[in-house]
């Protein structure tokens, strides 16, 4: 079922979660010890992200260092089949412009009509570490607007080679990263939402922000939209503060702002155990106001870690 429908058909504000893939050389166990926990609160959808590869150098016998490639992690779509078929939920892939060419990504759409699996989260996705900035696969994608037209041309039946097109197309319902602080390359958040608007006017028919720590933020973001002429259904992400160092970590990595009455007390913990407790109370706190604003879904960034995500999930749920 699409995104879409599971928010028109819901009574209640909808719970659901994103996943880390594990690590090279893990097993799948490690994915269903992290949803075993959480579907006590029935999410309708479960996300699984994508991360590109990373490069490392070998040392030769020459002496000289060689770039290698390495992808570190298990394929999202071969994850989101184990989901579907273990828990009878509809599993959402990221899929990203990096480290894909055109035919990758057209490859994969395949597979996933295949599987079953009616949505996508398209993104650009990050730069590697080691690059100055975001650089695309030869052959790719750059943003993540022209990735989304390929999903709608395949949606449409049209296939990159002409003679496989035809009545055979995919019907992906396409969601959307929104930004409540802008994206961090955007030079404000106006020019923010005009790209953004231009997704949903090609197609994309939800959005799922970032997370904030603010509810003010979201509830402009919102607004901000509507008076823009975005008016598809937008679910806000989620997560809890669990040590001292992302009070430093996550405004660097995702640019966004910690509140001064939730930084203060964090600074005040002499533990991570007592940083945790004040995580959790605040999203707790910020999942019950975000209710009240009227989001439709609550969507809850676990990093491959359920118990913080519970404990919340049982106070708002």
């Amino acid at each position: 079922m699409k995104i879409t429908e599971h928010i028109q058909n819901a009574k209640k504000p909808l719970f659901s979660f994103e996943l880390l893939p594990p690590m090279k050389g893990q097993s799948i166990d490690q994915i269903f010890e992290a949803i075993e926990p959480l579907m006590e609160f029935e999410p309708p959808f479960i996300d699984v992200t994508y991360h590109r590869e990373d490069f490392i150098y070998k040392k030769q016998p020459n002496g000289l260092l060689e770039k290698v490639s390495t992808r570190k992690r298990p394929g999202t779509v071969s994850i989101c089949a184990a989901i579907q078929f273990k828990y009878k939920v509809d599993a959402v892939p990221h899929l990203i412009c990096g480290g894909f060419t055109k035919e990758d990504t057209e490859n994969a759409l395949i597979e996933l009509k295949f599987l079953g699996i009616d949505n996508v989260l398209v993104l650009r996705g990050d730069a590697r570490k080691e690059d100055g900035g975001f650089i695309p696969e030869t052959g790719g994608h750059s943003y993540a607007s022209e990735l989304i037209e390929q999903v709608i041309n395949l949606n449409n039946g049209k296939f990159l080679h002409e003679e496989y097109s035809g009545p055979n197309g995919t019907d992906f319902c396409i969601g959307v990263a929104g930004y409540p602080e802008k994206h961090f390359e955007a030079p404000n958040l106006k020019t923010d939402l005009r790209y953004l608007k231009m997704k949903v006017d090609m197609g994309a028919e939800y959005i799922v922000t970032q997370m904030f720590f603010d509810n003010e933020k979201y509830e402009k973001f919102v607004t901000l939209c509507r008076e823009n002429g975005i008016n598809v259904p937008i679910i806000p992400g989620l997560k809890p503060l669990t040590t001292k160092k992302q009070l430093t970590l996550l405004p660097k990595v995702f640019s966004i702002d910690i509140p001064e009455e939730l930084a203060d007390a964090v600074a005040d913990c002499k533990t991570d155990k007592e940083v945790r407790e004040v995580g959790i109370e605040w999203c707790i706190q910020q999942s019950k106001g975000l209710i009240d604003l009227g989001a439709p879904c609550l969507h809850y960034y676990t990093m491959g870690k359920s118990d913080t995500i519970r404990r919340i999930g049982k106070a708002v749920f």
